[in-house]
């Protein structure tokens, strides 16, 4: 019997001691990965909306939420980061703990309006970083020019935050960019000349609702891009570069600048769903290959200085008094017709 009672204890001890072995074993998170995870909602304030990052599970778990793991390579190291619509007590900055998840691929920060300060030149250290996000946020300060030395990079998207001063002209050295948008921010300065380099496979150029000046380098000539916007800046001068009907290019918005060029004279791609050109100082007459294009879905020429008679044909007739109201002399429908003499 007293035998028995001193069995008991060291088999529930050898018991304990091998489930917590197993448990060990069948993490698949690497432990630095977890420990610079916990660290982040550390420096975070600890946020209500990442308790699921709980230091006795598995970090590769799906309930890690906006935590992804390489499951592909079953390397399970830390690749996609997902931080949106954190609730956080008072003003943070970008976590610099976030540099110790080298195997990152994606990240993604998203709305969160306490994430303050500048976006750290640490971030350099990703080396893998494909997918850089960091937009709806109050983070403020320059773009940093080391982001250059991501080659991997695909995408930027630094929208909608606080960010000042030039454009790096270095994003135009990144070999796999796709992509740029740096919408809503407070950017000042002119287009970088050097982004007429832009690899064959950039593709999008979104600067919208910014302070940026000078005229578009003609360098984006070269440029096949399938988006651009530039709306709501100082831009003046010509914009007939971004056009052309060689290129894919689908949508083109420059409203609410200074251009001046005559866009009686632009070739137009045939894939051109979106047009909005209004309130610049465009001149010359509407071009007759917007009759053409079949996939036209939306035209704004509004508040510049265009003449003659709007052609008829294609979706042209479709869109309302409002997309070409207040040019100098343009007439026909759906405008008043034009006067004969």
């Amino acid at each position: 019997m007293i035998a028995t009672m001193f069995r008991l204890p060291i088999i529930l001890f050898l018991t304990t001691t091998c489930l917590f072995t197993i448990a060990v074993v069948s993490e698949k998170c690497n432990p630095e990965d977890k420990k610079a995870l916990l660290q982040i909602k550390e420096e975070l304030g600890n946020p209500t909306s990442l308790s699921s990052w709980n230091a006795t599970t598995d970090c590769c778990d799906p309930t890690w939420q906006g935590v992804g793991c390489d499951t592909d390579n079953k390397t399970y190291r830390v690749n996609d980061l997902s931080l949106s619509q954190l609730s956080l007590t008072k003003p943070y900055p970008i976590p610099l703990s976030i540099v110790n998840l080298p195997y990152l691929n994606f990240l993604f920060i998203y709305t969160i309006p306490n994430l303050v300060g500048p976006i750290p030149t640490a971030i350099v250290k990703l080396d893998k970083l494909r997918y850089l996000t960091v937009s709806k946020t109050n983070v403020s300060g320059v773009i940093p020019s080391a982001i250059s030395q991501i080659k991997t990079l695909v995408t930027i998207d630094f929208s909608y935050n606080h960010l000042s001063g030039k454009i790096p002209a270095s994003l135009s050295t990144l070999p796999n960019l796709v992509g740029i948008t740096l919408d809503g921010n407070r950017l000042t300065g002119s287009i970088p000349e050097s982004f007429g380099s832009l690899s064959s496979l950039f593709t999008s150029l979104t600067l919208s609702r910014n302070m940026l000046t000078g005229k578009i380098p003609a360098s984006l000539k070269k440029l096949n891009l399938a988006f651009v916007d530039l709306s709501r800046n100082m831009l003046e001068g010509d914009a007939s570069v971004l056009f052309g009907s060689g290129k894919n290019t689908q949508k083109i918005i420059v409203a609410k600048n200074k251009l001046a060029f005559d866009l009686g004279k632009v070739g137009l791609s045939k894939n051109l769903n979106t047009l909005d050109v209004r309130n610049n100082r465009i001149y010359g007459m509407l071009p007759q290959g917007l009759t053409a294009l079949k996939f036209l879905h939306k035209l704004n020429v509004s508040y510049n200085s265009l003449c003659g008679e709007i052609p008829q044909g294609g979706n042209l007739q479709r869109f309302d008094v409002y997309s070409y109201v207040h040019n100098k002399c343009l007439c026909g429908s759906p405008l008043p017709s034009c006067k004969t003499t």
